[in-house]
């Protein structure tokens, strides 16, 4: 799976990336009521430029990403200088209020994620093959706050479609792995995607106490 998220960097295989924030994002990020200055944790964040967004509504941001060439490219086409350090097995990047952690997420852990307040999952879960999405849904449950809230955008592809990645995640999965630790709340389905029959929707989590509530 890593080999092959980041070969598929090397080539330029990233057909997932968008040019644009996620209007999804735009739409519902405001009604979570995060509160300004909350550091935002995203997962598998590529060089997506919702962290862009996150960063100029007041959010400093923390992505993890396995891909070098990913980390890379984002920090080439933002502006201002870049600050470098390691932390255990993360190289670490800097630009303004973003933090890049290149690296494995899993083993990325609480005592980094300390500052971290609310989080945002556009292309993560849906990254990961069905026998990972468990353990990712646990790992982030660990990381995140009680009470903290944070944004989910899942995929279904058209019936018969079993490729990926991008992974078929539907609204029971993404119940029977989050509920245990997050209340759900389900936004919207966006319409099929043309020529692709994928189709997004959207989701707002509240991490529960330590006894489900």
């Amino acid at each position: 799976m890593n080999d092959e998220w980041q070969r598929r960097w090397r080539e330029g295989r990233i057909g997932f990336h968008r040019d644009a924030e996620h209007p999804a994002l735009v739409r519902h990020w405001p009604a979570l009521g995060v509160t300004p200055g909350t550091k935002v944790l995203v997962p598998l964040c590529g060089k997506s430029l919702d962290m862009r967004w996150l960063a100029r509504h007041d959010h400093p941001v923390l992505g993890i990403e396995l891909a070098e060439e990913a980390i890379e490219q984002f920090l080439a086409e933002g502006v201002g200088e870049v600050s470098r350090y390691h932390h255990d097995s993360f190289a670490v990047s800097r630009q303004g209020s973003i933090e890049l952690w290149c690296g494995d997420f899993f083993h990325f852990h609480i005592e980094e994620a300390a500052e971290i307040g609310a989080f945002y999952d556009r292309a993560a879960l849906i990254a990961l093959p069905e026998a990972t999405r468990q353990r990712y849904a646990f790992h982030l449950a660990q990381l995140i706050p009680p009470g903290s809230r944070g944004l989910l955008i899942g995929l279904t592809r058209a019936p018969g479609d079993e490729g990926g990645p991008p992974y078929s995640v539907g609204a029971e999965e993404i119940r029977a792995l989050f509920e245990p630790n997050f209340e759900l709340v389900h936004l919207e389905d966006g319409a099929p995607e043309p020529g692709s029959g994928f189709r997004e929707s959207v989701w707002a989590l509240t991490r529960r106490g330590p006894r489900g509530d």
